[in-house]
């Protein structure tokens, strides 16, 4: 028996970087942004607002580039405050990179297994699972398959260790790219 699992997001993620007002380290993103255009080149900041004190701070998406390199949707979105966008933005690498950032998914995500049921299961039935992301939202594998299959986590690291539960991938640490694995129970 085949199950899909899906790692949806719920919510735009906290944005770990330090605050200068008040060393906290968690900003908020609203979905907006910021566009100044001077003569031929343009610049556009996502604003977050710290958690702790609500200072805001831009974290650069374009910077001093050319009008007409930009792309007409992009800068539609850009003045829209497209949320997707912002969704899209954060999880650029690039971006990340260029505004020394990481991304705090805790609370910002939720698992969709279409209503499977696995409590009700047999104790002998092997259960093949193919686990989805619908975006690059880091989780522990053990954690996931503990929590939805209703069992701890020392008992998955148990059936990992005798073969019960195996994967193609490593499930110890985080993934945030699709992976399946296969539970005999």
């Amino acid at each position: 028996m085949l199950e899909n699992w899906v790692v949806v997001p719920t919510c735009l993620p906290l944005v770990r970087r330090r605050c200068h007002a008040c060393a906290s380290e968690r900003f908020r993103t609203s979905g907006k942004f910021r566009v100044n255009a001077n003569h031929k080149l343009i610049d556009a900041w996502l604003l977050a607002l710290c958690t702790a004190c609500g200072k805001t701070t831009k974290l650069t998406v374009l910077e001093r580039m050319n009008v007409r390199s930009v792309r007409p949707e992009l800068l539609d979105r850009l003045h829209d405050n497209d949320p997707g966008l912002a969704a899209e933005l954060l999880q650029d690498p690039v971006v990340q990179r260029r505004n020394r950032i990481a991304l705090d998914w805790d609370n910002a995500w939720r698992l969709d297994t279409g209503g499977s049921d696995h409590l009700d299961r047999e104790v002998s039935e092997v259960i093949d699972v193919s686990v989805r992301f619908a975006a690059r939202i880091p989780v522990r594998p053990v954690r996931l398959i503990a929590e939805e299959c209703g069992l701890s986590r020392a008992e998955v690291e148990r059936l990992i260790t005798e073969g019960k539960l195996v994967s193609a991938v490593r499930l110890s640490g985080k993934l945030s790219g699709d992976f399946t694995f296969t539970l005999k129970r």
